[in-house]
């Protein structure tokens, strides 16, 4: 899947999720429409605690074409942990972890084996 960027709203959305989450993690998983990351959609049964957040994977529906992941790191460090790589994994290609405070800058993307990958932040129309 060929990813061009993540739209603006659906960053700022990741973003508030992670303010509004705090001190706890969140952890969703992201899809696209037209090679953009606009969607964001928390699986049910999802538990955010204070160092991690887990995922039921029997509940992620099928076939809905999932690309990656999105969660916090409530601490502000904004790289993937062991765990978070074993996350990835299981989840896609592309994952964003948005940072304490959660400003604009406090987010970076990831492939799964952890190496740091460029997103254009594409405006919304």
């Amino acid at each position: 899947m060929n990813i061009r960027g993540i739209s603006a709203d659906t960053l700022s959305l990741l973003l508030i999720m992670g303010q509004e989450s705090h001190p706890r993690e969140f952890a969703a998983l992201l899809s696209t429409e037209e090679g953009v990351i606009r969607n964001v959609d928390i699986i049910p049964g999802t538990i955010g605690g204070s160092a991690s957040a887990s995922v039921l994977f029997e509940m992620i529906p099928l076939n809905v074409g999932y690309i990656g992941s999105a969660h916090s790191h409530p601490s502000g460090a904004i790289r993937p942990s062991e765990a978070d790589l074993a996350f990835f994994s299981r989840t896609g290609s592309c994952h964003i972890i948005v940072g304490h405070p959660y400003g604009q800058d406090d987010w970076r993307c990831f492939h799964a084996d952890g190496t740091s990958i460029e997103l254009e932040v594409i405006p919304d129309e």
